[in-house]
């Protein structure tokens, strides 16, 4: 069974960083790709950003590219989510999902509905 599990989220002040880590299980991590999702309240669950385990290819979205990376974590199956400068605007639920690899447009590695499988999500709050 595949699992994923978030964690390092909670409440920072503005500019301040933050470093979320998805770590799974179940599956071969390597032919996977781990994506990072977030969820304010009354929108939608929008892409953060996404690795392409197979090949090393990220992704991450325009509104947060100068201030968020995505890697490999030390742990074999961990993908973090480095988090600097936060913004009020970053407050929200932030979910990882695995899907397997492939090879696609941009688009598709920001989109929730190509991913199957999804953690429980974790609380990530900005103060400003």
């Amino acid at each position: 069974e595949i699992q994923l599990v978030e964690s390092g989220g909670g409440l920072v002040q503005t500019g301040k960083s933050l470093r979320l880590s998805c770590a799974g299980s179940g599956f071969a991590f390597e032919d996977y790709v781990i994506g990072w999702f977030r969820q304010a309240p009354g929108k939608e669950r929008e892409g953060v950003s996404s690795i392409n385990n197979f090949d090393g290819t990220t992704y991450i979205e325009d509104s947060v590219k100068d201030r968020f990376t995505i890697s490999r974590g030390d742990a074999r199956n961990e993908v973090v989510l480095q988090m600097n400068n936060v913004r009020p605007e970053d407050t929200g639920v932030y979910y990882c999902a695995a899907e397997a690899a492939r090879m696609d447009a941009i688009g598709w590695y920001f989109d929730p509905q190509n991913y199957d499988h999804w953690g429980q999500g974790i609380q990530v709050t900005v103060a400003s």
